[in-house]
């Protein structure tokens, strides 16, 4: 394999991203689906076909009646100087391909008027687009009117009455006029984008069936690298999500007959079809970091293959796969055990599975460059097929834009419907693991994100792409929420209510979800908590705006109210105009507050939560992460992850790290405490909080309290009683039990601590008295005798760090 030249000569970045998918147009909205696992695959809308006109009585039937289908557009055709009698003549994905690419250059910042200008001539637009088109079997199936016509008149039917049912039959097809031909070619897909935003580098279309897309990538790449082009749109159009399709599929068996996909997955019965319109800007990465564009993701190596001689056109063959995997990381210089994403092709159709999963396996095992084949489980396979269906030409490009994304946002997110793995891929000894919940992408220090993205399509044509992160830090906020925080500050009630209305007003516009979400940002970039008027609420981006502006309105008339309000729509409304503001605590949590997945949502959304698990990642181990225990992979169950997060090396840096992402976030909207509680290891937390250590001794002293608590092996552990203190005395000298007080949490919850035999004694007793307790999550017995000899050691620790006044209070 290493005498095949790299076919990628230099990096390409990716700057810009629009798309339309199912339950999802624009990238915003395509990354909270993608971020959720939302399942998008629903029976087919009446706005395409009936189901029933094809059922299984029938000789041209299909068995299955579920898809992934785009929901409405609207389309203002005078934007783009396209007549309006022209539209019914044009096919959709010439329509919608041309909403996307204006879309995807809006978001690389080089649309009309934005004052960032760029070179035209040498800016292409090449896409995946396979040669079937919607508009081609409608108007050629009129042409077949004669044939009706005979059939009629053969029945006997009359003149006048064949007449009138030709002419019924006809009205239900598009006619025939000047713009058919053009809006009916695959072609113009490309063109009518280069035609209608003046663009006039190449221009073409490139069919490979499903892998369409990453053909479409492959070929702009090229037109870079070789100076062509100085920019390119690219990526997939597929709107055909039709009968015609259906029964395509239908005929060659790999529909699913349960109706959904489920990739890799032991129930996997066949693939569904989806619509869909990708499409990515790309520049060479040196002139996008010239030009000071955002960048997505950067393309550092693409590999292409055939199959070659098979028994089937259409069988996929592990061999011609495996060829282009290695020439994609062969082009980079990379080895395949650096990688920690593969975004699969993954059809859902068993065998296709299996045969992808044996490539992979032969690439990712023992044939890696570092000779690290014994690797299990290290890296996520996932596949959004099981989210959107089958997008056909568009598929690469759903997948190239999910991993882009996923990398940008420093997320993996799930695949859904695989409960269980196909037992024939023996999975858990393989280098992989099929991520099935949105997980934080963490990397060791000094070490880069990478990823893989598959397509192959009938006729053996086999794509691999490798992305990798940008090593400049990304300014933009993460945006993944279905939910999100709306706040409004001010010094005085009016200056709050105009503010609040002028949103209001912005809201009657109705906005898409991108403005509608920046518009949310800058509000809270200018909140303030210590205005005197403010108010807080949860907005759910599902929602329509008009009950998003009875909402809001709500709030108005609640800025009396002192307390936090459940409105009826379960969105939170806390408003507080009072100017005699109480003191505020924070309160840090000790050992036995740990579980896997804390805090998960804040560290996905928020930048600056992301960045100090980073940081704590950091100062744990210089072979482990931190977060993996955190933030378990969803192969390692919810108990073992807990029994590893119970060990106390883990679980108290586990706390801090949390605690201290918490705390940042109430700092980004300027919540500061008049004072600090800690609750065992959280007077660690309390005293960085008050701003008593610095962040650096703060992750010292966490790390090192947990190495030595943890090194006391067998010295007891910690059990958590409901009564009054009185009472666990009673029983503790009664029955001569040596343990020791270790909490007094409320005037009815005690914690004892000490010996295990010593602690079951005395459960033993509890249970007979009918009292309620729980042994903590914890491995030795805190707050007792048996921690002296840790107190030592970690004295000397705490004797090296410098302590600083601060105006917080502190409480143990």
């Amino acid at each position: 394999m290493n005498n095949n030249k790299a076919e990628l000569s230099g990096s390409i970045a990716i700057i810009g991203i629009g798309c339309i998918f199912p339950k999802a147009f624009g990238v915003n909205e395509f990354w909270r689906v993608l971020y959720h696992g939302e399942d998008c695959i629903e029976q087919i809308p009446g706005s395409h076909w009936l189901a029933s006109d094809y059922s299984l009585d029938k000789e041209d039937h299909i068995y299955c009646n579920r898809g992934g289908f785009i929901s409405p557009v609207l389309f203002d055709s005078t934007e783009f100087g396209i007549p309006p009698k022209a539209l019914q003549s044009t096919d959709t994905s010439q329509i919608l391909g041309l909403v996307a690419a204006k879309m995807a250059l809006d978001d690389a910042g080089y649309s009309d008027g934005s004052g960032k200008n760029f070179n035209k001539e040498k800016t292409s637009v090449i896409l995946g687009v396979t040669g079937t088109q919607e508009l081609v079997i409608p108007l050629g199936a009129r042409l077949d009117y004669p044939k009706w016509e005979n059939a009629l008149k053969a029945s006997g039917i009359g003149e006048k009455k064949t007449d009138e049912i030709l002419k019924r039959i006809l009205d239900s097809y598009p006619k025939w006029d000047e713009n058919s031909f053009p809006g009916l070619l695959g072609n113009v897909v490309s063109g009518r984008i280069a035609s209608r935003l003046d663009l006039k580098g190449t221009n073409c279309v490139v069919d490979a069936a499903c892998a369409s897309s990453l053909a479409a990538l492959n070929l702009s790449i090229m037109e870079l690298n070789s100076n062509r082009s100085d920019m390119v749109v690219s990526g997939g159009v597929d709107t055909l999500n039709d009968i015609f399709m259906h029964m395509c599929f239908t005929k060659s068996l790999v529909m699913s007959k349960t109706g959904d996909v489920r990739p890799f997955s032991e129930k996997a019965d066949g693939t569904v079809l989806g619509e869909g319109v990708g499409m990515v800007v790309l520049k060479r990465l040196c002139d996008a970091e010239k030009a000071g564009d955002r960048i997505y993701a950067v393309i550092k190596g693409i590999g292409t293959s055939s199959d070659g001689k098979s028994q089937s056109i259409y069988a996929p063959r592990a061999e011609g796969q495996i060829k282009a995997l290695y020439r994609a990381y062969e082009s980079a210089n990379v080895s395949p055990d650096s990688i920690q994403m593969i975004e699969t092709h993954g059809t859902g159709t068993k065998i296709g599975d299996q045969v992808e999963f044996k490539a992979l396996s032969a690439v990712f095992g023992a044939n890696s460059k570092n000779g690290n084949g014994n690797k299990k489980n290290y890296c996520a396979l996932g596949s959004v097929k099981s989210m959107i269906g089958h997008t056909k030409a568009a598929a690469g490009a759903a997948g190239l834009i999910k991993t882009a994304l996923s990398i940008y946002h420093k997320v993996i997110p799930p695949t859904l419907k695989v409960d269980k793995p196909d037992s024939k891929l023996n999975i858990s000894e393989s280098p992989f693991y099929l991520n099935t919940k949105a997980r934080p992408w963490f990397m060791a220090k000094n070490k880069v994100k990478r990823a893989g993205v598959s397509a192959f399509g009938f006729g053996g044509s086999n794509f691999h792409v490798l992305l990798e992160e940008h090593g400049n830090k990304q300014e933009s906020e993460f945006i993944n929420n279905r939910i999100d925080i709306l706040s409004f500050s001010a010094e005085d009630k009016d200056e709050l209510l105009n503010t609040i209305n002028a949103f209001i007003d912005f809201v009657k516009t109705k906005p898409d979800f991108n403005k509608l979400v920046l518009k949310i940002k800058t509000e809270r970039e200018l909140f303030n908590c210590c205005h005197s008027k403010k108010t807080v609420i949860v907005i759910d981006h599902s929602s329509p705006v008009e009950e998003i502006e009875t909402l809001i309105s709500d709030s108005i008339k609640k800025t009396c109210n002192k307390s936090p309000d459940l409105s009826q729509n379960n969105s939170l409304i806390f408003t507080d105009t009072n100017e005699e503001l109480g003191k505020l605590a924070f309160m840090f949590p000790g050992q036995a507050s740990q579980y896997p997945d804390m805090g998960k949502d804040l560290v996905c959304c928020f930048k600056s939560a992301y960045e100090k698990i980073s940081l704590f990642n950091h100062g744990f181990s210089d072979t482990h992460l931190l977060s993996d225990y955190i933030y378990p992979e969803s192969n390692i169950s919810i108990k073992s992850a807990q029994k590893k997060l119970n060990n106390t090396q883990i679980a108290q840096p586990a706390i801090g790290a949390v605690s201290v992402m918490m705390k940042t976030l109430l700092d980004d909207y300027k919540i500061t405490p008049h004072a600090c509680f800690g609750h065992s290891f959280g007077e660690i937390s309390a005293l960085w909080a008050a701003g008593r250590i610095d962040f650096d001794s703060y992750v010292t002293l966490s790390v090192k309290r947990g190495s030595l608590m943890a090194a006391l092996k067998g010295n007891g552990g910690m059990t958590a009683v409901k009564t009054s203190l009185p009472v666990i005395e009673g029983v503790i000298l009664k029955n001569n039990i040596e343990l020791s007080i270790a909490n007094i949490n409320t005037y009815d919850q005690v914690v004892i601590s000490g010996k295990i035999s010593e602690i079951e004694k005395a459960e033993k007793i509890f249970t007979g008295l009918k009292l309620y307790f729980i042994r903590l999550k914890v491995s030795g017995a805190f707050h007792s005798p048996l921690m002296k000899e840790a107190v030592k050691s970690f004295a000397k620790g705490v004797n090296g760090i410098k302590f600083r006044p601060s105006d917080i209070k502190i409480f143990s």
